[in-house]
């Protein structure tokens, strides 16, 4: 049976059985007043995990970059460059938004 954790970025979509999700919902990301500029550097380039595990704790979130700058990186991996201007949640807030 599918069972999606707090990290997932599947975890807000409904289970229609032991095999199947239903249509994607994505998992929001709330824009806040703690909500840093942050330039992707070179080490992170199309390595949002490696970017999560370093500011979070943990590469599960890599999704996180994504849903909070929607506009920004279409593809999570590949819009993920070095030099590109994202927003960042600060840890406390999103791990509270999560649920963490």
């Amino acid at each position: 049976m599918a069972n999606y954790g707090k990290t997932s970025p599947y975890g807000a979509t409904p289970i229609v059985n032991e095999e199947y999700l239903d249509i994607l919902v994505p998992r929001t990301i709330p824009i806040t007043q703690y909500d840093q500029p942050y330039t992707i550097e070179s080490q992170f380039h199309q390595r949002p995990d490696i970017a999560s595990n370093i500011m979070y704790g943990t590469p599960k979130l890599w999704w996180v970059f994504s849903q909070r700058n929607v506009d920004i990186l279409k593809d999570p991996v590949f819009d993920f460059k070095s030099g590109t201007e994202i927003y960042i949640t600060e840890p406390k807030t999103l791990f509270e938004f999560l649920g963490l």
